[in-house]
């Protein structure tokens, strides 16, 4: 074995313990599901929707890998569609309630839809059924051939406040008393005590006198009942969810399921929906912009919609980290790589962007200062100390280190780059900072004169009036392409997808 696949391999088997050593900050709730999940306990399941012509879909595919899965994207991206097709794609058992296409997507005085279809896998104990819900012309077709299941659709974004819903300000008044409620049994107040962080003495749906249709959510605490006209945002939410009738073997679709959530309270939720996945076999599919939803799911249970020079583009198995980035105007990257200086961390740069410049938005690069610094953080992400994956590298001049890696050559990054391209005449570094070639080449070979390699650099942007960094990425850049041989990037590349993975 050649020592760049020794390398490789090397790195490949540290990638796979890092994975699993995350995998081992997942809750307890979400371990034993998974376990169900490999066994094979859940009879039925929806394996992938192709949505075409709806909403800007173009039949691109969502594989649904775990029994919850999040769905994150910018707004209008199309999480809700996906979830919108999962309920009409299915026909509702006899006395259920049913969903149907038409009505999440009519026709309307600013649209009308054609050669529209959703296209689902089913699985069904070990065998799996391809269905098709289409709108070829005006009418949507195979709606008979739907498979049978309990579907429960849930849109928390537009749970009103009780004081905000039309007909319930009229109630809120002293003389109308209590006429009915629907108490929640003790595992459901369990459930809400657990995931809002209060202990509650009771929970109910309640009807007033006014109104027998009408129903208000109350609950008490420290011996002090309160209706939904006192209660907060997220305590009517959750009271909503866990009022949800979920059977056997359903599918459960949340659309914005971190509503009025504080972060704590997200990820109870995520873990008491995953008790009731393993005990009961319930699919969940969820929409969210929550990095709390998102890292309380392994990584294959996470999928985003991505806008790809306009068109929608599926990316499965991302992280909290790479999600957020391409939500926001800043940067979350997903994995910290340490190196000596500025003057390392331009060539990391440069190496990384050579093979995979996509890799870049997906890292920061942090210079530590002194090498037995470096070595002291190496130290640290071997016994895996540090809270996200982290990758150490150290100069080529010194020697290896428990949980580093070293950079190419035997010898300072400054040292080895000037070298190298003085021996083929430092080409294109001229075109790249605009200046005289035969100047720069004459300050390059003065300067390796000096006898510290750090004053290189400054001395020949002094002379030739460029900027230090300017000059020497261009120097890397040079480097990487003319001398860096490609099988020599991969220890590093390597490293950093097996990390993403």
């Amino acid at each position: 074995m050649s020592p760049e696949c020794f390398t490789a391999s090397i790195y490949k088997l540290w990638a796979t313990l890092t994975k699993q050593l995350q995998n081992m900050t997942l809750s307890r709730e979400v371990r034993r599901l998974e376990n169900n999940w490999n066994n094979g306990q859940f009879p039925k399941h929806l394996e992938y929707l192709e949505l075409t012509n709806l909403r800007g879909w173009a039949g691109q595919r969502i594989e649904f890998k775990f029994p919850i899965v999040a769905i994150v994207g910018e707004n209008g991206m199309g999480k809700s569609t996906i979830i919108q097709s999962a309920a009409a794609i299915y026909k509702p058992p006899t006395g259920d309630i049913g969903f149907f296409a038409s009505s999440f997507f009519p026709d309307t005085a600013w649209e009308e839809l054609s050669g529209v279809e959703i296209k689902a896998s089913v699985k069904e104990g070990t065998s799996s059924r391809i269905i098709s819900v289409r709108k070829p012309t005006t009418r949507w077709r195979g709606i008979e051939s739907r498979r049978e299941r309990a579907v429960r659709f849930l849109d928390l974004k537009r749970i009103l406040p009780i004081y905000s819903k039309t007909g319930y300000s009229r109630l809120a008044k002293r003389q109308y008393t209590e006429a009915s409620a629907t108490t929640f049994d003790s595992a459901n107040l369990i459930r809400l005590s657990s995931i809002v962080g209060k202990s509650y003495t009771l929970a109910k749906q309640s009807t007033t006198s006014a109104d027998a249709n009408r129903k208000i959510p109350v609950l008490q605490t420290d011996g002090t009942e309160y209706s939904g006209f006192h209660q907060g945002a997220g305590e009517t939410t959750i009271t909503e969810l866990l009022s949800l009738d979920i059977p056997n073997n359903s599918i459960v679709l949340i659309d914005e399921i971190e509503t009025s959530l504080h972060p704590r309270a997200q990820r109870r939720l995520i873990r008491d929906l995953a008790e009731i996945s393993r005990l009961k076999h319930v699919q969940f599919i969820l929409t969210t912009h929550s990095p709390y939803i998102l890292d309380e799911l392994p990584i294959f249970a996470r999928i985003q919609i991505l806008n790809d020079l306009g068109n929608k583009r599926v990316v499965h198995g991302v992280s909290s980290e790479f999600a957020l980035s391409r939500m926001d105007e800043e940067n979350y990257p997903e994995i910290d790589i340490y190196v000596e200086d500025s003057s390392a961390k331009i060539l990391v740069e440069e190496i990384i962007a050579r093979t995979d410049l996509s890799l870049l938005s997906r890292v920061q690069i942090i210079p530590y200062g002194a090498a037995n610094v470096g070595k002291s953080l190496g130290l640290m992400n071997h016994q895996n100390r540090f809270p996200k994956p982290t990758i150490v590298l150290l100069d080529g001049d010194q020697d290896s280190s428990d949980g580093c890696l070293v950079l190419p050559g035997s010898d300072a990054p400054e040292r080895i780059i000037y070298e190298d391209l003085n021996q083929i005449g430092f080409p294109n570094v001229s075109t790249i900072i605009s200046r005289s070639h035969s100047d720069l080449v004459n300050h390059c070979q003065s300067a390796m004169g000096l006898p510290d390699h750090h004053d290189w650099n400054k001395s020949v942007a002094d002379n030739i009036v460029c900027g230090g960094n300017e000059l020497w990425r261009a120097l890397c850049r040079s480097w990487v392409e003319n001398v860096y041989q490609p099988d020599q990037t991969n220890f590093l590349v390597v490293a950093l997808r097996d990390k993403l993975q």
